[in-house]
């Protein structure tokens, strides 16, 4: 009997052995996401008006995706993140999730912090969330992650946490389900900052963590103070001349200094390098006054919720020692929705799991620079607003547009003409970080790789009109990256196909999910706070109306 026992106990200590043995193997996975951040915002880009040391570190010794792409807006590109589906098929197409509407990313969806809960990680979201609170199980902590630090609704004041939406005004800040009080007066990039920390160094090394860090810059705040930074810092920003763009240098400002603090936690905690860390922005930048901000995405045309690459084509960087041909810019074809299986495949999961998902896995691809398997992208069908987009290979479609074409053109500033310290990047807070563990840069890779990823659109490019509340419009995005040149005359078998191809994805499209706004949720009914109103009303009338 004795015997028994101990094989028993045996099998059961090296079943244990082969979990922490995985376990220890599953890279640590830090995903940044910028809210509302341009182009053309990030210095690795080409401009010199606005340096962002720290990121430009990790770009520089990691892939900077030049050929990478979002949804035009929020909550719709957050959907795709979380899920790696097309919003079409979650029905999130349309505009925002607003704080008093009924509704959240659909309960019947596997998300992303789930998926990786079952291969063992620890997970925590860290800011923005944005996709349903109407009810506790819509919320962050209800849906894969265990523990979230941040707001629910789509922005909010970064100094009071407030957050103003439809005629209605009230606190939005959380401590998982508990209304988080005491952070009245601290600057939410600070916030994040310091609870991302807190996490990092908390963390058990011997287990793997996925730390989900959804920033609130650069998306404006209230109208009271839109672009709201830190005296200190604004006054050190003189040699930008234009008011509310230095402001919006100054939150860059922070949030790069944020993302410098992120990558010394995990120097420090000795977790850098087995570490993942993707950066990206959610959707194209407010740019010239749009919606109170002042981004820029030079040269591309279009802004934030508009499916011109202003809006669709994101800011972004992959980074971790596991790349095999790291330092380069990498072309290879990438949406959103691919980082679900991409991360997934490289923390050893087994994609089969994963069914019905519109995402690919490009992690080999990525880190080999071999082929991407993705050669189109659906930017994106919104069929209330008649606007719809599509690129496969080289030729992207556009057919209609928002804003009856208000923000159809290219807005600055270029920031070209400044001076580039490339020593800025050597020596920031993440330069110092990588340096320790050996993966930097140098000088000359740095001078290479930034005028590589410089999108040139070709000062005697051919403007030939496009209007897309007329007829839709087609161009070489391969050439003519900027859209300036229509070719749907020139190439109409090309606009039949792409034409046809949307007409395919449109039928496989749910209808959106959005209801009306719901007086019940102001915030007022719960002393000026955003609630989980759902769980206070008797849903049978809620759902009857």
């Amino acid at each position: 009997m004795k015997y028994v026992c101990d094989e028993t106990v045996f099998k059961l200590s090296f079943i244990l052995l082969l979990i922490q043995y995985a376990n220890a193997a599953r890279p640590h996975i830090v995903f940044i996401l910028a809210d509302d951040l341009g182009w053309n915002d990030v210095s690795f880009h080409g401009s010199s008006q606005i340096l962002t040391p720290n990121i430009d570190a990790l770009a520089y010794s990691g892939l900077i995706l030049n050929n990478y792409y979002v949804l035009p807006i929020c909550t719709p590109s957050r959907s795709a993140l979380m899920t790696g589906k097309y919003p079409i098929h979650t029905g999130m197409q349309h505009g925002v999730l607003y704080g008093a509407e009924p509704r959240g990313l659909p309960l019947s969806e596997t998300l992303l912090p789930q998926y990786f809960k079952e291969l063992g990680y620890a997970t925590h979201i860290v800011g923005k969330w944005h996709l349903g609170s109407y009810k506790k199980e819509y919320t962050p902590t209800f849906r894969g992650f265990d523990s979230h630090l941040g707001f629910w609704t789509g922005h909010q004041d970064y100094n009071d946490h407030t957050a103003m939406e439809k005629g209605m005004w009230g606190l939005d800040m959380r401590r998982n389900m508990d209304v988080a009080w005491d952070l009245h007066g601290d600057y939410s990039t600070d916030i994040f900052s310091k609870e991302s920390e807190r996490i990092i160094a908390n963390h058990n090394k011997s287990n793997p963590l996925f730390l989900y860090i959804a920033h609130a810059a650069m998306h404006s705040g209230n109208p009271y103070n839109p672009l709201a930074a830190p005296d200190s810092i604004v006054a050190k920003l003189e040699s930008i001349t234009d008011y509310n763009r230095r402001k919006f240098a100054g939150m860059l400002t922070k949030l790069d200094e944020s993302v410098g603090r992120v990558v010394q936690a995990l120097q420090a905690n000795n977790m850098l390098k087995d570490s993942i860390i993707v950066f990206s922005t959610d959707n194209g930048g407010p740019a010239s006054g749009f919606n109170l901000n002042a981004a820029s995405n030079w040269p591309l045309r279009g802004v934030k919720n508009t499916l011109w690459e202003g809006g669709v084509r994101g800011a972004a960087f992959l980074w971790s020692p596991l790349i095999k041909d790291k330092q380069r810019v990498a072309l290879q074809k990438m949406h959103v929705t691919d980082w679900l299986p991409t991360l997934y495949s490289a923390a050893g999961g087994n994609l089969n799991q994963m069914e019905n998902i519109d995402g690919y896995d490009l992690w080999e691809a990525l880190s080999t620079n071999g082929e991407s398997p993705r050669n189109e992208i659906l930017h994106n069908i919104d069929e209330h607003f008649g606007v719809s987009a599509l690129t496969v290979g080289k030729w992207k479609i556009l057919d209609g547009t928002t804003y009856n074409g208000t923000w159809d053109h290219w807005y600055g500033p270029s920031g070209r003409n400044g001076f580039y310290n490339a020593t800025e990047v050597l020596t920031s807070t993440a330069g110092k970080a990588l340096s320790k563990i050996k993966v930097s840069t140098n000088s000359s890779v740095i001078t290479h790789l930034r005028k590589t990823a410089d999108v040139d659109c070709g000062a005697q490019k051919k403007l030939v009109p496009c209007k897309p509340l007329e007829a839709p419009c087609l161009f070489d995005t391969e050439t003519d990256p900027c859209e300036r040149t229509n070719l749907a005359d020139k190439h109409p078998d090309m606009l039949q196909n792409l034409t046809e191809r949307l007409e395919e994805w449109k039928s496989t499209a749910i209808p959106p999910g959005n209801v009306p706004i719901d007086q019940r949720g102001n915030p007022k009914h719960f002393g000026y706070t955003w609630t989980n109103f759902g769980d206070y009303l008797d849903y049978s009338i809620l759902k009857a109306r």
